[in-house]
């Protein structure tokens, strides 16, 4: 069972987003967004979106943050953070719903926020609830 992570975790989350939605290329849209996974072991990956003028060849945040987890080695988030400006919050899209599913448990902390700070709070399950997940498929050998 996943926990909130605590004020300081949410922090270290809320400034690697920040940093990371600096160095978005979104030169379509203009809606930079920036993304950050906690990992079990309280390690933090961040990622921004990456527009491309083939639109659908773009990638979400998400999408980069949970690379970098992968690339490190780690394979389970606790948290995830989403940061974008606006009046709606900024939260992940269906795809990086169910990529974060495939790291994360369904009670996984899924957090919005925007330039000034944490505006909502979420678990995966209530973002994609009744999931399909890697519990879904029976065991592989070696697995």
């Amino acid at each position: 069972m996943c926990e909130m992570p605590s004020d300081a975790d949410i922090d270290r989350l809320f400034r690697a987003a920040k940093a990371a939605r600096s160095m978005a290329y979104a030169p379509y849209s203009g809606f930079q967004v920036g993304a950050a996974v906690l990992s079990e072991d309280g390690s933090v990956f961040a990622g921004c979106n990456v527009e491309n003028a083939a639109y659908p060849q773009g990638l979400c945040a998400e999408a980069g943050a949970v690379s970098a987890m992968i690339l490190s080695g780690r394979r389970r988030i606790r948290a995830a953070l989403v940061l974008g400006e606006g009046e709606a919050l900024t939260t992940p899209c269906g795809g990086c719903r169910q990529k974060l599913r495939e790291f994360a448990a369904p009670d996984a902390a899924i957090l919005a926020a925007g330039p000034q700070g944490l505006r909502a709070r979420f678990t995966l399950e209530e973002l994609l609830p009744s999931s399909f997940g890697p519990d879904n498929l029976a065991p592989r050998g070696g697995r």
